[in-house]
């Protein structure tokens, strides 16, 4: 299954509002779909399906489950997955356990140089980001990594300390 940007998901629910309110209509073209005779299960199909993604996506996209503070986690590199929705590092602290740290999607990440090959298991790493609210959950949002004499900063954005 392919990741759906948050992008294309809104044009779709724009569209479908479109369908269901015709004084938000501004492609008059959509008066077609809108009285074919066969579109009322598949109007209901397409917002229910729309519903789902962008419910998914923003729960998956958001900040909305990380602590607003930021903080600073170091410990050794584990295991690095560079696959999506987000690349993770595996991380274990001295002091804490093991640790999923979250990066940006795929591309944010490879933008800010953090690409295949530039980091290892066993590479010390300094990780600056946004914990999980759950204080039971060790989890963290990525802002910047530091490995060696190399910052990444995967959202330059949202990084609230240099």
């Amino acid at each position: 299954m392919s990741v759906i940007s948050a992008r294309r998901i809104e044009q779709f629910q724009q569209k479908c509002i479109a369908v269901l309110r015709p004084e938000l209509r501004e492609n008059k073209k959509i008066e077609h779909f809108r009285d074919s005779k066969k579109n009322g299960k598949t109007l209901v199909a397409a917002v229910m399906l729309s519903v789902a993604f962008a419910t998914g996506a923003m729960a998956h996209h958001g900040w909305s489950w990380a602590e607003a503070d930021q903080i600073e986690l170091r410990g050794t590199i584990e295991k690095i997955s560079m696959g999506g929705p987000h690349p993770t590092l595996d991380i274990a602290t001295a002091d804490d356990g093991a640790w999923l740290v979250e990066l940006g999607n795929p591309r944010q990440t490879e933008r800010s140089g953090f690409v295949e090959g530039v980091a290892k298991p066993g590479d010390q790493v300094v990780v600056l980001g946004n914990r999980s609210q759950d204080p039971k959950e060790k989890r963290l949002k990525a802002v910047r990594l530091t490995i060696g004499e190399k910052r990444y900063d995967i959202y330059p954005d949202r990084i609230k300390t240099n």
